[in-house]
């Protein structure tokens, strides 16, 4: 079966990683393009509901078509989904992102919750971002992280993934030849230097940037981080399920001024009965 792969990102429509990854798709299916008419990096999880969303057409650098919307990414993969192409989509990828979307940078990541939105849609996700490093200059090799997102989504194609899981792919800035194989890992710790800069307005009006050096992460063996500190590339399954089982138990120990709602709705219609 030819499947109807959807290819999206948080760089923008025209960003020259997203032609990357359409370009490698189109080997594994029939590849449609609707991604963000702007950068919308660092947009988290966003669902319009509030103004109407425009789509106009657009012509990549290799003259294929593709769609722009003035939607955050996870606005698109809804577009896409709810019946903006005509053929269901059976996958969608996310990416290539400029840097690493690693730890908790997932809940920052439009990345990688375009791919979330895809899952929440029913259809398979897949986020794919490329480790870069700060103040870099000259033109990205895109092509690695390419070949490392074919491999990962032929996989997904053949085997397919469980309800409510994506995967989160992150692949080392390294040619090809120098990646050192491919890896299952779990999120890493995420080390933020976030600092507040507060400067005031030619009115005298105070105003703040949030700003600070990149952050960096602990290289521990098996997380996404210690992967990419090794050369190779992480793919991390994540869920869209966020609740912390271990912690339910710990918590019903605790002594709650108020009964459990279904207790005390118990009670309620009991009451109601014995009337």
């Amino acid at each position: 079966m030819n499947k109807h792969i959807l290819v999206t990102n948080d760089d923008g429509v025209l960003a020259p990683g997203l032609l990357a990854l359409a370009q490698a798709m189109r080997a594994l299916g029939h590849v449609s393009i609707l991604a963000p008419d702007r950068n919308w990096s660092g947009g988290g999880h966003v669902k319009t509901l509030d103004r109407a969303l425009r789509v106009r057409e657009y012509i990549l650098a290799d003259g294929t078509t593709a769609f722009g919307s003035d939607g955050a990414p996870s606005d698109c993969v809804a577009l896409a989904t709810l019946g903006y192409f005509k053929e269901p989509v059976d996958l969608v990828v996310s990416g290539i992102n400029v840097g690493a979307n690693l730890g908790h940078d997932v809940t920052y990541s439009g990345t990688v919750t375009a791919a979330m939105e895809a899952v929440i849609a029913g259809v398979p996700g897949v986020a794919v971002s490329l480790e870069t490093v700060e103040g870099q200059m000259g033109q990205i090799d895109f092509g690695p992280a390419a070949q490392a997102a074919a491999k990962v989504v032929r996989q997904v194609i053949e085997n397919g993934l469980p309800q409510e899981i994506l995967l989160n792919v992150n692949v080392p800035l390294l040619p090809e030849d120098k990646i050192r194989g491919l890896c299952l890992t779990r999120q890493g710790l995420r080390v933020y230097h976030s600092r507040l800069d507060e400067r005031t307005d030619p009115r005298n009006r105070p105003y703040y940037w949030i700003g600070g050096d990149a952050p960096t992460g602990v290289p521990e063996r098996g997380t996404d981080v210690g992967a990419l500190a090794e050369g190779v590339v992480s793919v991390t399954p994540l869920q869209l399920d966020l609740t912390a089982y271990r912690a339910l138990t710990d918590l019903n120990t605790w002594n709650w001024d108020e009964p459990p709602l279904a207790t005390q709705l118990l009670e309620n219609a009991r009451a109601e009965q014995s009337q």
